[in-house]
């Protein structure tokens, strides 16, 4: 029984296109709310306005990036959102205009969020010039979700130029934030196993700056200590780049120790820009950003046209009929001679 069975729910709005894309160039709130909303449906009914508004707002080429794009990744209770919160209060007192994009782990069972990362980050929401947006990974592997990029093209076009993208915080599978920022940085906790991480080439590997947080009272020693561990485990493989990776120690909550972080984060933007590192990374993630797109609508198309075909082959598997190979390549070759 529903709650209140007098209750209908509104009809989704038309979705005037050419006035949010206007409104998201103006750097309204609201609009930029709203587009985000449409970019990161999964109606169909959506997909259209989504491509139009996007297409409205691609940015003219350019050899030097208007922003700075930095992920940030950790373990659950490193103390990334707080982190983000003094990060971003810094670049907002320096006159940057910031973006957050928080991702929260979706439910496998009922698909919902608690999305409370913008609760957790109550000064920087009221800073002047700073947005932040708590987003559901949506199933999605990786500790993002599959529209951060578009997301990252919105805020870019409301003109945010300091935009940050805090992964859902899974441990070291969360890689696939290399694919849509500039710079990656890894929150790791004293004494809680990450050091060990490091040997084991995941999301170490993805990491352009490694910080130690929650150095302060008795866990200060154990933040050294973990930080030794964690520059022993980078001299056990080489970067394709060659960077060198420094390990930085700290608390989020002590301006002082900070300072370091600051000016580490800056050298990483100008050696980025300098290097042309971020320009051909940026190019590399167009690239990989369209096949995945093409990929995903194969697949929507492949669900479409062999719906029954697929729920048919998935029962034998399950009964024992087919093994999962035989019915996966049952259900290419279907598909295959539809479109012969």
């Amino acid at each position: 029984m529903a709650i209140n069975p007098n209750f209908h729910a509104p009809e989704r709005e038309h979705w005037n296109v050419p006035a949010l894309a206007e409104g998201i160039r103006r750097g309204d709130r609201s609009a930029l709310a709203r587009g985000i909303t449409l970019v990161e449906s999964d109606l169909s009914t959506d997909q259209g306005a989504a491509a139009e508004l996007l297409t409205k707002l691609q940015p003219e080429p350019s050899d030097q990036p208007s922003s700075f794009r930095l992920g940030i990744t950790g373990n659950p209770g490193a103390g990334k959102s707080t982190l983000i919160e003094a990060l971003g209060t810094h670049w907002s007192e320096a006159g940057h205009r910031v973006a957050v994009l928080a991702i929260d782990p979706s439910s496998s069972q009922h698909h919902g969020s608690i999305l409370g990362d913008k609760t957790r980050m109550e000064m920087l929401g009221k800073a002047t010039g700073a947005f932040i947006r708590p987003s559901p990974s949506a199933g999605a592997l990786g500790g993002i979700h599959s529209q951060t990029s578009e997301v990252i093209q919105l805020f870019e076009a409301a003109g945010f130029s300091r935009i940050v993208i805090e992964t859902v915080g899974v441990g070291q599978n969360e890689t696939a934030i290399q694919g849509v920022v500039d710079f990656t940085l890894l929150v790791a906790l004293p004494g809680a196993g990450d050091e060990v991480q490091g040997l084991k080439r995941g999301v170490m590997e993805a990491a352009d700056l490694i910080w130690v947080n929650k150095a302060d009272g008795a866990h200060k020693a154990a933040a050294e200590q973990a930080a030794g561990q964690l520059r022993q485990a980078l001299g056990l493989f080489n970067r394709a780049d060659d960077q060198h990776v420094e390990v930085l120690v700290g608390s989020a909550l002590d301006q002082a120790s900070l300072t370091p972080l600051w000016d580490a984060l800056d050298r990483g933007l100008r050696w980025g820009w300098a290097s042309d590192r971020t320009v051909e990374r940026r190019r590399a993630q167009k690239r990989t950003h369209m096949t995945r797109r093409i990929q995903a609508g194969l697949w929507s198309e492949a669900l479409d046209q062999g719906q029954s075909v697929l729920a048919e082959l998935e029962e034998k598997v399950a009964n024992g009929e087919l093994s999962p190979t035989e019915g996966a390549l049952e259900f290419l070759r279907h598909l295959s001679a539809k479109h012969r």
